[in-house]
């Protein structure tokens, strides 16, 4: 396969193909290049990075109004110039989830605990600590958390855990099978374009901009749409691990360019 038209199969292979909203592109690219307090993308980079998904101008530009109406990113201008960067509550969003998206390796505690409400004020207890990232929703009445036992849950009762054995309801739970089939097919697509990658490509900074982006994007609708669990809870259909291997495989060949760079070109 020819450089110019690996990448050109390479962005149809990686297309969202669950509704590629733009918002949430940009917000993937944005987490990918320009976390970092005082980054910026101009208006021009980011549209150099977008185009070739096949997204028109005026779907960027209405979807960085939404961004700046909800707060994820701030915009001035220099001229005739638009500079675009992420708002500290964007920043932080993004901050948030960095860790899951990035880990090479997922991050499992080795403890665990059970909680069980009975109906009434228990499980308004239990709806608070579900807010919190350290917990998995089992049903209406039960939840499980990472580390020991916590003190302030006087009206739920309470067990430290190991899973024996987790039922496959419970699997099709905290697992559905479309996001078993989102996952499938992703690691589908990324090993069709390293198997096909020309060994000699050389893509420009916007073009490798453009596949990390597609690439994030596309891993992130994934990792974050499951809790980081044991392997025993997952079915026995799911490939996240192979895909997570995949998917870094191929960010490893296409570092991240340089923002600096790709904003003076």
């Amino acid at each position: 396969m020819r450089n110019d038209s690996w990448f050109e199969t390479a962005v149809e292979t990686l297309a969202d193909p669950q509704n590629q909203r733009v918002w949430s592109v940009i917000v993937s690219l944005f987490g990918d290049l320009a976390q970092k307090p005082g980054a910026e993308i101009s208006g021009g980079t980011l549209t150099r990075i977008i185009e070739p998904m096949g997204i028109k101008p005026e779907a960027i530009r209405v979807a960085l109004h939404r961004l700046r109406k909800d707060g994820w990113i701030d915009s001035t201008r220099s001229g005739r110039v638009s500079k675009h960067h992420l708002t500290e509550f964007g920043r932080a969003q993004s901050a948030e989830v960095t860790p899951r998206i990035y880990a090479r390796t997922p991050r499992v505690a080795p403890h665990w605990h059970l909680l069980i409400a009975e109906d009434g004020p228990g499980v308004r207890t239990l709806d608070d600590l579900l807010l919190t990232a350290s917990y998995t929703s089992l049903s209406r009445t039960a939840a499980l958390g990472e580390g020991p036992v916590p003190s302030d849950v006087e009206d739920l009762l309470a067990f430290e855990v190991t899973a024996r054995a987790v039922p496959d309801w419970l699997k099709g739970r905290l697992c559905p099978p479309e996001l078993v089939a989102a996952c499938a097919q992703l690691h589908a697509d990324i090993r069709t374009l390293l198997r096909t990658r020309p060994a000699t490509w050389q893509g420009t900074p916007f073009q490798v901009a453009t596949l990390r982006t597609l690439i994030i994007h596309r891993w992130r609708r994934v990792v974050l749409r499951h809790p980081d669990l044991p392997p025993v809870f997952f079915p026995d259909d799911w490939c996240g691990p192979a895909c997570r291997h995949d998917v870094f495989t191929l960010l490893d060949a296409l570092p991240s360019p340089d923002l600096k760079a790709l904003n003076e070109n």
